[in-house]
């Protein structure tokens, strides 16, 4: 039975080529789209899921209390303090954010700009496999460094590198105890050297110390086996570690709270956290791509049962005859099934085929590698059995509906396929395609535009021709010659010298003071180190009083405040001028009030900050026209070089640091541009099915209304006119919908686009002419049919 099942199956697929040729490959894109998108899901929720105690590690982070804001960071003796005091703490590890080194092997030099120290049992909390070198003793010695596999082959090719002795920063050596196979992409950390916390000076601001009010570390605790924190209860756990924390310290450092976050967490629920340590995810977008590929796979199954009970009346003869014969009910119903299943396979194999050729792509667009994914058997396991339920789920009706009709009106050939109920399925399935058609369309077009508004967004400053050069090795000794070498090339006499440029600031102090502060405040105010060429070269807004000068030497203890911290003090801008000031132990004046400016992603709020002068260096920042970026760069690295032959060249632009900030709204903005295109390529495609078997059905009609007099205009208007209307009520359903989701989602930037109404009517013109343009074929070629033909052939 079964073998007689395939056969039919199979003549009914060759004997109806157009129509097995729209199912198998709308099918087909929709299970491609599918498994791209679902194995992008997969990973991003696979974060940090390979290290062995992953259930049980948990990140410290930070909270101000009656403030808005959160930190990943820690003071340094909290967490080996947790660990003495609290039983449920089995371990902990601390590291640094990751910085910039510079190393030498022979004759090569490098700048290495992932490298992170850390506690000595970095690696027994966490889970990296070492290639070569003992694991447990690595990070001992204090001058060990273990790099990555990829460093290795960098620096020594195929030689042994444990016990390889590499120049550090021009003045140390260290030696290489353990390498590392590469970092996994679902690492939230993302290194490729690891040093010692004991390597440093314990004169280093990073060296660990009692400093309970210095929030410089990344701190993770493994808790007990079988006493995870949501056995503890977690809320109890934090609020002992905040009890701790507050035994040691005083004023406004009371207001600290702490949470503990899950490690698997990290990379999906960060979005709130400030001086986070790496490149972050967002589960809103996780979830968001995930319901548009069941979306874009229920699109192709809409197309596989409209198409399938539109062309029903071609299969009654046959199911009355097997009725007749002795079939039942249960048996056609695994018949159909039994072609939608071949349908289906046929289907998988092509999308297999489209994943492989689309998956170059599709890596650029999402910044990922899932190569390998496709490979694992684990991974085709699921993805068949997706195939199947699909197959299961697109021909659970037809074969409903078919296996129901009666012997004898289907033998004798007044069963109508067109049936009330069964129209009005098929209009139902045809406006639901296209409502998740125009919603997605309509997601594509707010993404693009909001992100098209937050990088042209006015930042305060002018962000173009900006180039920036940190200071290193010998340039800290000769300061003055640099600067002198920099006024004296017309490419780079335009600079300013600061800390760092404002495009994340990170730090951020709550010790200063001002006349009428609040004495229970915590406000977390960023700084930043510039002088006295700073606006300018940053072409920033001067509001009230003046920018740094040497002609007022006592500058070094004053200060310039941006808008909003005046507007928290209660001040205009000329009131606040002259008014005390104290940061830390600087007692000073305000000399003036810059124009708010944003130093942080343009998605958060502007931050109050306060600009001091900078008397010992930082980084050199040069202002040139986008004509000479390429010869200001090597007018740099010429003045750099002979300045500093020893370390290579270094150099950044604010555009592009700027660019960075905005990677996972450009992912979205992208995914749904692809997937959007691909969700209406498959509905144009059930369309143009079903607008052909109509146009085929209605040929005598045709005929006799062309006989009597009828125009090929109006015979084309006859087939058009009710695709139309199921596409205007699908964007009536659409558009609030659309609306509604795209507030929600706006809702999460602090500056924000408004949804304007021609967004709507862009939205509804695409979703219109692209249902006109896949019916209007067939609907004219119908029209333009000689009636002679059409009425012989009938």
């Amino acid at each position: 039975m079964i073998r007689n099942y395939i056969i039919v199956a199979w003549r009914n697929i060759i004997r109806q080529r157009s129509f097995a040729f729209l199912n198998i490959v709308g099918l087909a894109v929709g299970l491609a789209a599918s498994m791209l998108i679902l194995s992008w899901v997969q990973h991003e929720r696979s974060y940090d899921s390979f290290h062995v105690h992953a259930d049980q590690l948990y990140r410290i982070t930070a909270k101000l209390d009656r403030e808005n804001f959160k930190a990943a960071v820690s003071p340094s003796p909290l967490a080996p303090e947790l660990k003495e005091r609290i039983s449920e703490v089995a371990d902990f590890v601390r590291i640094t954010v990751p910085r910039t080194h510079y190393f030498e092997y022979n004759d090569d030099r490098y700048e290495e700009k992932a490298v992170i120290y850390a506690d000595t049992n970095f690696f027994k909390v966490f889970t990296f496999p070492f290639v070569s070198g003992d694991i447990t003793a690595a990070l001992q010695r204090p001058d060990g460094i273990v790099i990555t596999e990829r460093i290795a082959k960098k620096y020594f090719n195929k030689e042994n590198p444990i016990g390889k002795v590499l120049k550090f920063d021009h003045t140390q050596q260290v030696t290489v105890t353990g390498v590392l196979a590469d970092i996994p992409s679902h690492s939230h950390l993302q290194f490729d050297y690891v040093l010692p916390l004991t390597f440093l000076n314990k004169d280093h601001y990073l060296y660990p110390n009692d400093d309970w009010g210095h929030f410089i570390y990344y701190s993770y605790l493994r808790l007990q086996p079988h006493r995870s924190a949501m056995d503890t209860g977690l809320p109890v756990l934090e609020q002992r570690i905040t009890e701790i924390y507050r035994e040691h310290v005083e004023g406004s450092l009371l207001k600290t709270s702490y949470q503990l976050q899950s490690l698997k967490d990290i990379h999906l629920h960060s979005q709130n956290l400030q001086v986070e340590l790496a490149e972050r995810g967002n589960y809103q977008y996780v979830n968001t791509l995930f319901f548009v590929a069941i979306f874009i796979l229920a699109v192709a199954c809409i197309n596989f049962m409209n198409l399938a009970t539109a062309r029903s009346a071609r299969r009654a003869k046959e199911v009355g005859l097997r009725k007749v014969i002795g079939a039942n009910r249960l048996q056609l119903i695994l018949q159909f099934l039994g072609e939608a299943l071949m349908i289906v396979y046929f289907s998988f194999i092509l999308a297999i085929g489209l994943v492989w050729i689309s998956l170059p792509l599709f890596n650029e667009l999402a910044n990922t590698t899932l190569d390998a994914v496709f490979f694992h058997p684990t991974f085709l396991f699921l993805a068949v059995s997706v195939a199947t339920i699909t197959g299961l789920v697109a021909g659970i009706y037809p074969a409903v509906y078919l296996s129901g009709f009666v012997p004898a009106k289907a033998l004798k050939g007044v069963f109508s396929g067109t049936g009330n109920g069964n129209l009005v399925f098929r209009n139902t399935l045809v406006v639901v395609q296209f409502v998740v058609s125009i919603t997605l369309l309509m997601g594509t077009i707010l993404a693009y535009q909001q992100l098209n508004y937050l990088k042209n967004r006015n930042l305060g400053f002018d962000k173009s021709g900006l180039l920036y050069v940190p200071m290193v090795g010998n340039i800290w000794g000769q300061q003055q010659a640099y600067r002198n070498a920099l006024r004296d090339n017309p490419l780079t006499a335009n600079f300013s010298v600061t800390d760092d440029v404002p495009t994340n600031l990170r730090s951020g102090t709550i010790d200063y003071h001002f006349e009428g502060k609040e004495p229970n405040s915590s406000l977390i105010l960023p700084t930043m180190d510039v002088d006295e060429h700073f606006l300018d070269v940053f072409d920033m807004k001067l509001v009230a009083g003046r920018s740094f000068s040497h002609q007022f030497g006592n500058d070094s203890s004053n200060y310039v405040v941006n808008e909003t911290l005046v507007n928290i003090m209660g001040l205009s801008p000329q009131e606040a001028l002259g008014k005390p000031f104290t940061l830390w132990d600087k007692k000073g004046m305000i000399i003036g009030v810059v124009k708010d400016f944003n130093f942080k992603p343009a998605s958060q709020v502007i931050e109050p900050i306060v600009l001091k002068y900078n008397d010992w260096g930082g980084m050199v920042v040069v202002k040139t026209s986008s004509q000479q970026l390429v010869a200001t760069r090597n007018a740099l690295e010429e003045i750099n070089t002979k300045l500093n032959p020893n370390f290579p060249f270094s150099y950044g632009f604010v555009n592009q640091d700027l660019e960075r900030l905005y990677l996972g709204e450009q992912r979205l903005s992208n995914l749904f541009n692809f997937f959007a295109m691909l969700a209406i390529f498959v509905s144009c495609l059930g369309l143009y099915g079903l607008s052909s078997y109509i146009a085929e059905r209605r040929a005598k009609e045709i005929g006799i209304r062309k006989i009597m007099g009828s125009s090929s205009v109006s015979i084309f208007y006859l087939l058009s006119k009710s695709f139309l209307a199921l596409v205007a009520i699908a964007i009536c359903i659409a558009l609030p919908l659309s609306w509604y989701a795209g507030n929600t989602w706006l809702a999460s930037f602090a500056y924000r686009i408004d949804v304007h109404w021609s967004i709507f009517i862009l939205a509804a013109g695409v979703a219109t002419t692209t249902a006109m343009v896949t019916t209007s074929y067939q609907a004219w070629k119908a029209a333009r049919t000689n009636p002679v033909d059409s009425l012989r052939d009938e």
